[in-house]
Parts: C-alpha cells; structure tokens; sequence
C-alpha cells in the first residue's frame, strides 16, 4: 500500500482516536484510579466512571490526527529522499510524531486525569484552577514525562506492528493485510508495549494529579519511580498495568483496524 495522503492520515488518524477513546474510556479510568496516590477507592472507585469523558472525546480526534500526519509525512519524505523503509525509519517517525502530538495530548490527559480521579467537579473549573495557580504551563506539567512514555512505548508498538503486517503480508503471498488483520496486530503489539511500559504511565499520572505547590508537582520522571518504588515495590510501579494492557490491546484493535479501514475507503 502507498503511504496515505495528508489528508488520508488526518481523517483516518482523527477517527481511529475517537473510537478508541470513547468506546473504552471505563478501563482508562480504572487505571488512573489504580495509580493514583490517594488510593483506587478515595480516587472514586467505580462510580462516576465516565467522569472526563468529555475533555478525552474533544482531544482524541486532534491528538491522533496529528500523530499519524507526522508519522506518515515523515516516512514519506525519508523514503523520498532513499531511506529504507525499515524499523529505524518507523521508529524515528513514531518518535516524532508522539513528540508533536503531546503538544495537544497533555493538557487533555491532565483534565482529564484529574476528572477521573475526583479532583475538580468539572473540566472548566480544572483549567481555571490550573492558570490561577500554576499558570498556562501548568497545563503542560509533565510534558517530558508523557514524551518519556509516549516514545518508548511508540519504539516498540509501531516497530512490532509494521513486523506483524509484513508477516502477514508474506502469508498472504504478498497481498496487504485486511483492516481485521491489521487490528490484530495492532492488538498484539499494543497489548506488550503497554505493559512492558506502565511504570512510565504511572510516573506520568502521579505528576500530572499532584496538587500544586506540592513537591511531588515538580519531582520528574526518575524520582517519581523511586518514590512510588519505595512506597509500594514492583507492585506500585505496575498499578493498573492489567487495566492499561487490556485497554491498548482492545485499543489496538480497534485504532488500527479503523485506521486501516479509513484509509482504504478514502483511497479507493
């Protein structure tokens, strides 16, 4: 398949996000709750489970859209200009595309987070209270953290997805993997990045749900692992990772296969 148009990856990416977002919005909830410092029950248990619905809905279409317009232009012109359309290639695009998408993808995980674990009646008082405090970058708290997860767990999701498709693609005798077959692969490959990566994601949550003025607010990502290591040992640093890893993978699924599927309809 030719690598998809600007506008293909914009629609493709934007639907696939949404999908994803909103179909399994409860187990991203269950997770935050897991990881949270005040504990799953105080965090509000599994009432109000669609609490942040609505800031995860509004950012998910932009986020991935913008993901997948850097990932898929930057393989284009690499290949453009000779290089090998191999992991290396997949992975820097990847990188680049988390990086960019991050720009749009952190202040909606920390509305949204904050919503999840009960801090905050509602998105505009959250973003209120956020400028009051901290000012317009306190709503960027833990960008390098999120970039820090983002990225490793892009080097090995994208790499391994790429790989499962060519495997595919051999048994096929050459033929391109269906949307069904994608969306399987993305599953496996989503499904052992996340949990090989949820100690970074609870880094990330506990910076990003750390009240203001707190020092954990400003610890980074390697010190939150210490702490959370020495409060609660491998089983801290792995909160949510049953939660986290059945979300991506279902995720996965669903994400790629409409990605693929989106792309298919607009090329035909």
């Amino acid at each position: 398949m030719p690598d998809p148009a600007f506008i293909s990856s914009l629609v493709a990416g934007g639907c696939a996000g949404t999908a994803v977002d909103v179909s399994l919005f409860p187990l991203d909830t269950i997770k935050t709750r897991l990881q949270s410092s005040q504990g799953f029950w105080k965090a509000g248990g599994f009432s109000r489970i669609y609490a942040g619905i609505g800031p995860a809905a509004a950012g998910s279409a932009p986020v991935a859209a913008l993901f997948f317009c850097t990932y898929d232009s930057v393989k284009k012109v690499a290949k453009a200009n000779g290089v090998e359309d191999g992991a290396n290639l997949h992975m820097f695009a990847a990188s680049l595309g988390e990086i960019t998408a991050c720009l749009i993808r952190v202040p909606v995980e920390i509305v949204k987070q904050r919503r999840q674990a009960s801090v905050g009646n509602s998105s505009l008082e959250i973003v209120k209270s956020v400028l009051r405090s901290e000012g317009p970058l306190g709503l960027y708290r833990g960008y390098l953290t999120t970039v820090l997860r983002e990225i490793p767990f892009s080097l090995i999701q994208f790499p391994l997805w790429e790989y499962l498709k060519s495997q595919v693609r051999v048994k096929n005798n050459g033929s391109d993997p269906s949307p069904g077959e994608s969306a399987v692969c993305g599953a496996l490959a989503g499904g052992f990045s996340a949990a090989v990566t949820t100690p970074l994601d609870v880094a990330k949550t506990r910076i990003m749900l750390a009240p203001s003025h707190t020092p954990q607010a400003s610890y980074g990502i390697f010190k939150t692992l210490k702490v959370v290591g020495g409060e609660s040992g491998v089983k801290g640093l792995f909160a949510g990772v049953l939660p986290r890893t059945m979300w991506i993978s279902i995720g996965g699924a669903v994400f790629f296969g409409v990605y693929e599927k989106v792309i298919s309809i607009i090329e035909k």
